[in-house]
């Protein structure tokens, strides 16, 4: 008995890669959210704040690899000091060093969910 197998595994993998793609924006984005919440503030304003980017992976700028990979960013000349001076005090109650790092470890758990739930989604699951 004949029987015709149409494949779509180019298709499949155009959409979980594209799943993957907003699970990983979506990552970034809560990354920012709960950085801006601890992000050192100067007395005179919130450049420091206001900087925060989060970006697609499309747009995340890192050559080579799958391409899969969001970025969050601080733009200014002294966020990567904030950032890593432990000993600087922050008169914003919550402001800490490692305003980046921290928040990303804290959230691995939700981020790879975020990225499943996405994949699934534009798999049709």
């Amino acid at each position: 008995m004949p029987m015709t197998v149409k494949w779509y595994g180019e298709k499949a993998k155009a959409a979980e890669r594209a799943g993957a793609a907003r699970g990983l924006y979506l990552w970034a984005e809560h990354v920012l959210e709960e950085a801006t919440r601890v992000v050192p503030i100067a007395p005179s304003g919130g450049t420091l704040e206001r900087s925060g980017h989060a970006w697609p992976p499309s747009q995340a700028g890192f050559a080579g690899g799958s391409g899969l990979q969001a970025a969050v960013t601080y733009d200014t000349p002294y966020a990567v000091i904030q950032h890593e001076s432990l000993d600087y005090h922050h008169t914003r109650p919550g402001a800490t060093a490692k305003y980046l790092e921290t928040p990303l470890n804290a959230s691995k758990a939700k981020g790879i969910a975020l990225v499943a739930r996405e994949i699934k989604r534009a798999l049709g699951a």
